[in-house]
């Protein structure tokens, strides 16, 4: 038994050094969504499956699954969203999962891995770490593409959303970064920004679908039990009225 309790302490330990150690370089700036706002979440897919799905899948969720949450019909999805093929060549189809277009080959040799996927990135880091790390990429010459990232140091990819940003530089350290913008891109800051919080904001769904649809039951479950309690201690009350 003590063995295992000793086990177990450092394991915690371990557990928490590695989550110290993933932590980002810069406070974390707050994404704000909103999970009930069904048009930021359309908006979210449509910018994920324009810029991201050529190096990052969602292989826990289904096309089909996506359209019908979101209320985007198949045809929609299958015009708009997929940009696959099979194994054969033929059009991926509305119920398979989300995969890259990339060859797993054609990743290692460009960025030295493949991408990683990013169905439960959400739950594993938070909406505030996607939307910091999308808003914190700067120039650096020293990386092999060109590009460096203040809260996730050495990330091995590029700033794909650079033509609507545009480009930042560190006029800080990497231990304090302090990024200013010295090319502005297709949008201005805060059109940038909305565009930021509705791909986390779709990635946060796609992490947990059935988020909304818990709350809602867990909000009737309480309701529920509020009545039921109510009418218990009324059954109560008459029950005992007459013992005494």
């Amino acid at each position: 038994m003590k063995k295992l309790l000793t086990l177990v302490f450092l394991f915690s330990l371990l557990g928490a050094g590695t989550a110290i150690a993933a932590g980002p370089s810069v406070p974390l700036d707050r994404a704000n969504i909103d999970l009930k706002d069904q048009a930021s979440l359309q908006r979210g897919a449509g910018f994920f499956f324009q810029y991201c799905v050529g190096c990052h899948s969602l292989e826990f969720a289904r096309y089909n699954r996506i359209g019908r949450d979101l209320g985007l019909s198949d045809d929609f999805v299958v015009e708009n969203l997929i940009h696959t093929t099979n194994m054969e060549g033929d059009p991926t189809g509305i119920g398979d999962q989300v995969h890259i277009a990339m060859r797993a080959s054609d990743a290692e040799e460009w960025f030295a891995q493949p991408a990683p996927d990013l169905t439960l990135t959400a739950r594993l880091h938070g909406p505030d770490w996607i939307y910091t790390v999308l808003r914190s990429f700067y120039l650096d010459d020293s990386r092999p593409l060109g590009v460096n990232n203040a809260a996730f140091e050495n990330m091995g990819m590029p700033h794909v959303l650079w033509n609507l940003q545009g480009w930042q530089r560190n006029a800080g350290s990497l231990e304090e970064p302090q990024l200013e913008m010295v090319s502005q891109g297709a949008l201005g800051t805060e059109e940038y920004d909305q565009v930021v919080r509705d791909i986390t904001a779709f990635l946060t769904y796609i992490g947990e679908p059935v988020r909304l649809e818990r709350t809602q039951i867990g909000m009737w479950v309480i309701a529920f039990l509020i009545l039921f309690t109510f009418v218990a201690y009324l059954l109560k009350k008459e029950y005992w009225r007459d013992v005494h």
